[in-house]
């Protein structure tokens, strides 16, 4: 059987239709997710938050167990599964639209995918668990790569690179052959190149500028910069005087960095506001059909 037969309602091909990008909603089962208004310590409240957004309009949403923020410690898969098991299997019962595990540990994915879930987003790109390749092949979901230098814990010590795009790109690259090797179709993968993951203010501003040299790999991109420190630092330097902006008040930058990516032809947006979002690609929408 061709593997399009064997793919669910929410593959990747139907989700992505239309010409906007599609919008995932973050929901952050963790008390210590760097930003506030996305962190849900209880799956009770990861319930409530993920059906808000989903009224919202999300598309896709992002379930996730364990913080990678700048300076996390790793946590256990039964601790990540305590979290996000029950928040799934709600929410597989009660939406229809996609649900994502954020994780990057085999077993996790496993029993997520079993639970309800048809997505895997693994910001380790499939490196940090040698059985998440096997996972993959069992179940044919579409997945998300992400690229990060070091890990959650040491990743914004000092992030260097020669040249960030095309390093960004080789590692790609390299992915997507070890990928195929494995059986894995290029049709199931979408690229994200990591925005904050191992990266400076100028790294993050590189990549988005040049997310034209992205496309040429030939998959969907997803691009993740919603509230993220780049924002604040970019702000303070234009403004060396200004105050600091902290998650909450980088709204405006997060926006503006939806519609940059809009623009660049990105498929998916990875979100913590949902409705804000929206309506500001509404805008790009309404431009586009004049």
């Amino acid at each position: 059987m061709p593997l399009a037969g064997l793919l669910p309602k929410t593959s990747l091909k139907e989700t992505l239709k239309g010409r906007l990008p599609k919008i995932m909603g973050v929901v952050n089962v963790t008390p210590d997710s760097f930003y506030e208004g996305g962190r849900c310590p209880q799956p009770s409240q990861a319930i409530e938050r993920a059906l808000q957004l989903v009224e919202e309009g999300a598309d896709i949403l992002d379930i996730g167990g364990e913080s990678s923020r700048p300076g996390a410690e790793p946590i256990g898969p039964a601790q990540e599964l305590e979290r996000v098991l029950e928040v799934i299997e709600a929410l597989a019962s009660k939406t229809k639209i996609p649900i994502s595990i954020d994780t990057v540990k085999a077993s996790v994915a496993s029993q997520a995918l079993r639970a309800g879930a048809s997505w895997i987003n693994d910001i380790s790109a499939l490196r940090y668990d040698p059985q998440m390749l096997s996972v993959c092949q069992k179940h044919p979901c579409p997945i998300l790569l992400m690229h990060m230098q070091g890990t959650p814990k040491t990743m914004q010590q000092k992030p260097a690179y020669a040249q960030v795009v095309p390093e960004i790109i080789r590692f790609f690259r390299e992915r997507l052959q070890v990928l195929s090797r494995g059986g894995i179709s290029p049709e199931r993968i979408l690229l994200d190149p990591g925005i904050g993951f191992g990266k400076t203010l100028d790294h993050n501003l590189q990549i988005l500028k040049n997310l034209d040299e992205f496309r040429r790999l030939g998959r969907p991109l997803a691009v993740g910069a919603s509230r993220k420190s780049f924002i604040a630092q970019g702000w303070k330097r234009t403004h060396p005087d200004a105050e600091e902006l902290a998650p909450p008040q980088r709204l405006e930058g997060s926006l503006a960095a939806a519609i940059w990516c809009a623009w660049k032809g990105v498929e998916i947006l990875r979100v913590h506001d949902v409705l804000a979002t929206r309506r500001a690609l509404a805008v790009i929408s309404e431009i586009q059909d004049v």
